[in-house]
């Protein structure tokens, strides 16, 4: 059975994530690059392999021709496109890793693939392309286990890399002083206190007026009133 490999194009660099900016240690680029280098030249062997394999003198049933066909197809053009896109984005971002993880699903798939046609070739080919297969297959599970080792790194150093900024952020929220909160008691056995009433200020008495005549003046009484007999 021909399994599903890697495919180019956008759907293969849609999970890919940019790292930042953020420095990459010698050590890891140096490693990554001795890794991809080896990856390329198993790639190239294998094509070259084969290239050279006479599946259609293989003595077998046809059916089984057309699978090995298949696979042997599936396995070419992954490593002429997918593969190149993978190694490129990895190059292009040496720590990050879902791409780390991506080109090393694809390793995975690749040799289910090609086990498949080194057990035909071992059954019905030659002896030289067995041997020819056989080298290159295990060239692909070096690399493998290579990444697998990788990417377990690489998450143990993103993890602690987590921790460390978040005992940052609490160091750092820490350090700034808290606005002091204002408490409001409520006493629900306290009675509630009545309004004041505002008293009405008292009316001022009246005394009559008494007008005093003026300097030098005298004061002429009223004339008294006579009525007239009828």
């Amino acid at each position: 059975m021909t399994a599903a490999l890697g495919q180019s194009g956008p759907a293969a660099s849609g999970g890919l994530s940019a790292q930042g900016g953020e420095p990459v240690s010698y050590a890891s680029v140096t490693q990554l690059n001795g890794m991809l280098a080896q990856l390329e030249a198993s790639s190239k062997s294998t094509q070259a392999d084969l290239v050279k394999l006479r599946i259609e003198h293989w003595k077998t049933d046809n059916s089984y021709k057309r699978q090995a066909l298949g696979n042997v197809d599936s396995i070419q053009r992954n490593l002429q496109g997918a593969l190149p896109e993978m190694i490129a984005q990895l190059r292009a971002a040496p720590e990050d890793l879902p791409a780390t993880f991506k080109l090393y699903r694809n390793l995975d798939a690749l040799y289910d693939v090609m086990g498949s046609v080194v057990e035909g070739a071992g059954a019905f080919g030659s002896k030289d392309d067995l041997q020819a297969l056989s080298n290159d297959l295990n060239g692909f599970e070096g690399t493998r286990k290579q990444l697998a080792q990788r990417i377990e790194t690489l998450s143990a150093s993103k993890e602690a890399e987590i921790v460390r900024l978040r005992a940052d952020l609490k160091t750092a929220q820490a350090a700034v002083p808290a606005a002091p909160t204002k408490k409001i008691v409520v006493d629900d056995n306290e009675p509630a206190k009545k309004p004041a009433v505002k008293k009405k200020p008292a009316a001022k008495p009246t005394t009559p007026s008494t007008a005093k005549p003026a300097a030098g003046q005298t004061q002429t009484p009223a004339a008294p009133t006579t009525t007239k007999p009828q």
